[in-house]
């Protein structure tokens, strides 16, 4: 009996480390898809949905189911050409295309993604100083340079382990969204019934939902993230030169970007149902940005959702800024064919950090201007739906081409999602010229 007790102890002994290997397996395919799903729930974006809500009501949660499929596939298309090629989207782009097509979209992507520091930042100091009071401007000086030293001097697996730590501050808004006495049946409602209204309010407030769920700083940044990861890597390889490892890499690049998309979509459904349930049923609709969302629920939710909505802002500021201005580097450090990577070391790669640092300056600077930070941000995403398109476009084109992904081309529902996606954004540029023309 002794010996048979051993027996099972030793058994039960060895099956426990794979108990282990499995749920590390889990969370290790997590990385730049779920860093990227988080980072869309930047300040403007939360800005973006507290509109929404104080705005429209439940009746616009519909749009964030629509749009998971859409930017799901379109971050996996983003993914799997960085990691079939090795290679970002903008290192494809200027291997593949003429030269003007590659510098008319990272012009108007840094302008688009500074100007969206600057309105983070501002968001960001705006919540700090409705928390502990004092100078605003002075903490989006202290947020900027917090940014860009912890992106230059902090080791690449430390700082990308804090930015997946940093996705958990988006947990906020689902405590939010309790304290919140959210009339359950008609949230459902808006969740589940498509409801559209042919007015300017209701077609900008589309636009901007779909303008801010598929931003085309997120394709850059997961595209050169799995890039990264696989040059840092010694037993990896772009994947097109060992096409045996397609199942096993392409299974970890869906899972990661599907949690990493519904974890941006749960929490912008969760910010849109707390501003309807409060600001929108007290008849509180002009709303503007997310610190004034956030300083608006303290009289109709309590002081406890005022402190969560705004600690939400800040760390989901610290969580995309350093992917803002990222994507900015790398679009242009791959164009230019720098070295790049937050893995290299700041004298390996001068000018990718420097380009990174004057994105995050420019940004900083921007909050001592006379510059109005709403209609800053109208036009960033204005900027931001005008240069998806096309940039969508020349991903769908790449992935077909054998030259650029070898055997590995896209092909089944994802592809054909990805242009659904594609034409939704055309649509949206139109919907946008129509709202101008409407407002």
């Amino acid at each position: 009996m002794a010996a048979r007790s051993d027996e099972v102890a030793s058994r039960k002994s060895r099956e426990k480390p794979v108990e282990n290997k499995d749920q590390d397996s889990f969370l290790q395919r997590l990385g730049p898809g779920l860093i990227t799903g988080a980072s869309d729930d930047d300040p403007s974006g939360i800005g973006t949905y507290s509109q929404a809500g104080a705005q429209l009501g439940f009746g616009i949660g519909w749009t964030m189911l629509i749009t998971y499929p859409l930017m799901a596939a379109i971050q996996e298309i983003s993914g799997r050409i960085g990691r079939v090629t090795g290679h970002g989207i903008a290192g494809n782009v200027c291997r593949n295309f003429p030269t003007p097509v590659i510098w008319s979209m990272v012009v108007l992507l840094f302008v688009a993604n500074t100007i969206n520091v600057a309105a983070d930042l501002g968001a960001m100091g705006d919540a700090l100083k409705l928390l502990i009071g004092g100078p605003g401007t002075l903490y989006v000086v202290l947020f900027g340079a917090v940014s860009v030293i912890a992106q230059i001097f902090f080791k690449y697996e430390r700082y990308v382990a804090i930015l997946k730590w940093l996705t958990l501050v988006l947990l906020a808004y689902v405590i939010a969204l309790f304290l919140a006495k959210v009339p359950w049946g008609e949230a459902l409602k808006g969740l589940l019934v498509p409801k559209i209204e042919w007015n300017g309010p209701f077609l900008t407030t589309l636009v901007a939902i779909l303008g801010t769920t598929i931003s085309p700083y997120l394709f850059i940044w997961q595209s050169s993230q799995e890039a990264e990861e696989q040059r840092i890597d010694p037993d990896k390889k772009p994947l097109k030169r060992e096409p045996e490892k397609e199942d096993e890499e392409v299974k970890r690049i869906r899972i990661d970007t599907l949690v990493g998309m519904a974890v941006s979509n749960v929490i912008a459904i969760a910010i849109i149902m707390t501003t309807a349930a409060t600001l929108h049923a007290s008849g509180k609709t002009d709303i503007e940005s997310s610190a004034q969302a956030a300083e608006a629920l303290r009289p109709v939710a309590g002081a406890l959702a005022e402190l969560i909505f705004a600690l939400g802002i800040i760390g989901t500021g610290l969580l995309a800024i350093p992917v803002l201005a990222g994507s900015t580097a790398y679009a242009i450090g791959e164009g230019r064919k720098w070295p790049v990577g937050l893995s290299r070391k700041p004298k390996e790669a001068v000018a990718f950090y420097s380009v990174l640092a004057l994105s995050v300056a420019l940004g900083v600077g921007l909050n001592f201007t006379a510059l109005d930070p709403i209609k800053a941000l109208y036009w960033s995403a204005v900027i931001n739906g005008i240069l998806a398109a096309p940039i969508m476009t020349v991903m769908m084109l790449l992935v077909r081409r054998k030259s650029v992904m070898g055997d590995l081309m896209v092909s089944g529902p994802v592809y054909w999602l990805g242009w659904a996606a594609t034409i939704a954004m055309f649509l949206c540029v139109v919907g946008m010229a129509c709202s101008m023309v409407l407002s």
